[in-house]
């Protein structure tokens, strides 16, 4: 599932027509390489959750031919009032009862990426992590004790953060059927549409449910700024051509920011 529902209006005026999931990175949108790097994993099975610029998500998919065929498209009319939370909300049922991805659809990632975060062990929750010798108040950060996620959000201080969150996340078993309780237990509490999905992660957390997986020396980029186009564009350079490996088995993808 691929969550891109939000305008990205820190990214205006780039997205004043289109979602920031349309955005071309070094010639296809965030979207297409999301969907290259979904596929070249096994992951065939995939929702977008669209709200702002829907219309131009479709027209996309279906731009892409082959590429896009099979990609459902899921409606989020609460975009402009609720914060990612409200696409999960909406696509909670797709995550019970299976295997699942989900990603925000604002960052692109070599597909060893995913690769390396589908190689972990199993855990109901896996949380992909990078780290860096500092982190900005804009990051998403987690507390980790080895492998076992202790805490995530933009307000842990620097002497609690180990590490990142880069905006893909692994359900397995359980897994999906614990984030979605969690999403509802979120939406009834008076701010729960302002919060973001992760701090059902966070909630989730001491449960032992969460892992992660870190991504460290793999190209990723997250792009919410005008100036993260040009470091994204580096990113995708960086990797170059298409990942030949092999793909492990792997069927369910579900999606939006």
């Amino acid at each position: 599932m691929i969550l891109c529902a939000g305008q990205g209006r820190r990214l205006l005026p780039l997205t004043e027509f289109a979602p920031k999931c349309l955005l071309r990175i070094a010639g296809r949108t965030v979207l297409e390489w999301q969907l290259r790097a979904l596929a070249a994993n096994g992951v065939t099975d995939v929702t977008v959750v669209t709200g702002f610029g829907a219309d131009a998500v479709e027209r996309e998919l279906r731009r892409l031919g082959t590429a896009g065929e099979g990609v459902a498209t899921l409606f989020n009319p609460f975009f402009a009032v609720s914060d990612n939370i409200g696409s999960c909300f909406l696509a909670r049922d797709l995550l019970r009862g299976t295997d699942a991805v989900l990603l925000n659809g604002d960052t692109v990632f070599e597909p060893a990426v995913l690769r390396r975060a589908l190689g972990a062990p199993d855990a109901p929750i896996t949380v992909t992590v990078d780290r860096k010798p500092a982190y900005d108040t804009d990051d998403m950060k987690v507390r980790v004790e080895g492998t076992r996620l202790r805490a995530i959000g933009k307000t842990l201080r620097p002497d609690e953060t180990d590490a990142e969150s880069i905006g893909l996340l692994l359900f397995r078993g359980r897994g999906g059927a614990l984030f979605a309780d969690g999403v509802e237990a979120v939406l009834r509490r008076p701010d729960g549409t302002r919060r973001w999905y992760l701090s059902v992660v966070d909630a989730l957390a001491p449960t032992g449910d969460v892992r992660v997986a870190s991504i460290e020396g793999l190209a990723w980029g997250e792009i919410d700024y005008p100036s993260d186009v040009a470091r994204a564009e580096a990113v995708v350079r960086a990797w170059g051509a298409p990942d030949p490996v092999a793909p492990p088995p792997f069927a369910e993808a579900v999606g939006g920011v």
